[in-house]
C-alpha cells in the first residue's frame, strides 16, 4: 500500500511543476488561463481534447507550445476534404532489393507520435476521422492485418470549427465520446488582445521551455489516479451525468423535454478523473463539488445532443447544462 504522506509530497511537487508549464505555456498563449488548465487537464488524465473555436484564435499555437512544454514528439496532420486513411496511419509499399526480391515496408504515418494534433478534424471525411478512433481507444492501430502499438504516452488534441462554417462534417458520435474534454476557445478580451498584439507584432517572440519529459508525464498521469476522491464528490459525479439521461427517472423535465440522448458511462469516468486534475490546478490534494461544476460543462457537452424541436425552438445546450448543474449542486450542497 502506498505511504499516504509520500503520495500528498508527490502531489504537491507535481503541483509545483503545473505552475511552471502554465507559465510557459502562457507566454505564447497569452490571456486564455481557463483554456490553457483545460488541456493540461486533459493531457494529466491521459486523454484528448477536442478544441473548438474560429480560426485565428491560436489553437494550433496552444497545441504546439504544448508539446515542447510536456517533452513529447508532436506532428501535426492538417485536415483536408481529400485526406485520407493511410495519409494519417501509414501504409505498405512494395520495393525491390539489389538481388530482385520484393517485399513490403511499412512507412509510419503522423499517427505514431506522442501528441498528435490533427488540425481542423471536422473538414475531413467521416472516413477519415474514423481513422483515429482505434488509435484513441486502444493507442494502437492495425494495418494490413498487423496491430502496431503507438508511443506511450500518446494524445490527440483536435481542433474543430463550428459546424455552420461550409466545409465540415460533424464528427461520429463514437469519436465524439473519445475525447475526454470539449474545451471552447472564446475571443480574448480587449486587454487580452492588445497584450496578444504587442507580444507577436514585435522583432521577437517568447519561446516555451519544456518542462516534464515523457516519464515524468506518464509518472503525474499514474499519481492523478491515486488521488483520493470522496464518497460524496463520487455520487455527486454518478447522479450528475445521470440527470442528462432523459429515459432517467432522476432526469429534470427540461431534459426529459430537450434532450435526444445523453452521456454514457464514460462521461462519468470522464468527470471523475478530470475532477483530481482541477482539484490540483488550483493547489488542492482532493476534488469538491465546485471541481465538478467547473469541469462538468467540457466533459458533458459533446456526449449529449438537443432534439430536432429543441433546436428548432432554439435552446442552448450549453445553457441547459449550466442550469441542470447549477440546480443539482446547489441543491447537494444545501444538504
Amino acid at each position: 500500500m502506498s505511504n499516504p504522506d509520500n503520495i500528498v509530497a508527490q502531489i504537491e511537487a507535481l503541483g509545483d511543476t503545473l505552475s511552471q508549464a502554465r507559465a510557459s505555456v502562457g507566454q505564447v498563449f497569452i490571456g486564455q488561463d481557463r483554456v490553457v488548465d483545460l488541456v493540461l487537464s486533459t493531457v494529466l488524465c491521459g486523454g484528448h481534447g477536442l478544441l473548438i473555436g474560429l480560426p485565428g484564435l491560436g489553437k494550433t499555437r496552444l497545441v504546439e507550445a504544448l508539446s515542447t512544454v510536456l517533452g513529447l514528439d508532436g506532428n501535426r496532420v492538417q485536415f483536408t476534404p481529400d485526406l485520407m486513411p493511410a495519409d494519417i496511419l501509414g501504409s505498405e509499399v512494395l520495393e525491390t532489393a539489389t538481388d530482385g526480391t520484393r517485399s513490403f515496408r511499412f512507412l509510419e504515418g503522423p499517427v505514431f507520435c506522442q501528441l498528435l494534433m490533427a488540425d481542423e478534424i471536422n473538414r475531413a471525411s467521416p472516413r477519415t476521422q474514423s481513422a483515429l478512433l482505434q488509435a484513441m481507444q486502444e493507442k494502437a492501430v492495425t494495418i494490413a492485418g498487423q496491430t502496431r502499438a503507438l508511443a506511450q504516452p500518446f494524445h490527440v488534441l483536435a481542433t474543430q470549427n463550428p459546424l455552420e462554417q461550409e466545409g465540415t462534417y460533424p464528427l461520429p458520435e463514437a469519436q465524439l465520446d473519445r475525447f475526454l474534454l470539449e474545451i471552447q476557445v472564446p475571443y480574448p478580451d480587449r486587454d487580452t488582445e492588445r497584450d496578444i498584439i504587442l507580444a507577436t507584432t514585435g522583432t521577437a517572440e517568447a519561446n516555451v521551455s519544456e518542462v516534464f519529459t515523457p516519464d515524468s508525464l506518464m509518472a503525474a498521469q499514474a499519481l492523478i489516479r491515486q488521488m483520493p476522491v470522496g464518497a460524496a464528490v463520487l455520487d455527486q459525479i454518478v447522479d450528475l451525468v445521470r440527470l442528462f439521461r432523459p429515459g432517467d427517472p432522476s432526469a429534470p423535465a427540461a431534459v426529459r423535454d430537450h434532450v435526444a440522448w445523453g452521456p454514457g458511462p464514460r462521461a462519468a469516468q470522464a468527470l471523475t478523473l478530470s475532477v483530481r486534475a482541477q482539484a490540483l490546478l488550483r493547489g488542492s490534494l482532493a476534488p469538491s463539488v465546485e471541481d465538478i461544476r467547473a469541469m462538468a460543462p467540457a466533459v458533458l457537452n459533446h456526449r449529449m445532443a438537443l432534439g430536432f424541436a429543441a433546436r428548432a425552438q432554439g435552446v442552448q445546450q450549453a445553457d441547459l447544462i449550466a442550469q441542470v448543474v447549477d440546480d443539482a449542486l446547489g441543491q447537494a450542497a444545501a444538504a
